[in-house]
């Protein structure tokens, strides 16, 4: 089955999930923020097919999440490393965990907890980057930003959405 191609939506959740948009991919992201860069390693710990890992990561390489680094040069093997844009998903990843710990957590508890450099248990919070104050649904709205499609601004059904 042929996907949609989001990348080219005014959208930065359209184009997101463009690149990010399957399952395995903030899985792949996941393993390599707990410290797993080698392929196999990966390939063992999520139990995904060796040509769907190797998709992604080369997908998430070309895109420049993450670098491939050689480790041995006979025979060459490489490991794979968050660059500043792989690392800057983080923050995405921690929002899923904390999202999914409230709402699908079972009643064992949290799977993993998050322990911040202060060494304490956290968790993701979204504030304004302006004010602190929390960032919500209720408090939140959205409107056109410089880069949105002129040709697309003046449609009534899209000057709705913005108003």
């Amino acid at each position: 089955m042929k996907r949609t191609a989001l990348g080219r939506m005014p959208c930065s959740v359209a184009r997101t999930m463009d690149l990010l948009g399957d399952w395995w991919t903030p899985l792949v992201l996941r393993e390599v923020f707990y410290e797993v860069h080698r392929f196999d390693e990966i390939q063992r710990v999520l139990g995904i097919a060796r040509n769907t890992l190797a998709d992604r990561l080369a997908r998430l390489t070309a895109e420049g999440l993450l670098d491939r680094v050689p480790y041995q040069d006979k025979p060459a093997r490489h490991e794979y490393v968050l660059t500043e844009k792989g690392r800057d998903f983080f923050p995405v990843l921690a929002a899923m965990v904390t999202w999914g710990d409230k709402w699908l957590t079972s009643e064992d508890g949290k799977p993993v907890d998050l322990v911040h450099s202060c060494g304490s248990a956290a968790h993701a919070r979204t504030v304004c980057s302006e004010c602190g104050e929390p960032f919500t649904a209720d408090s939140v709205r959205a409107r056109m930003g410089p880069g949105f499609p002129a040709e697309l601004a003046g449609k009534p059904e899209v000057q709705a959405r913005f108003t």
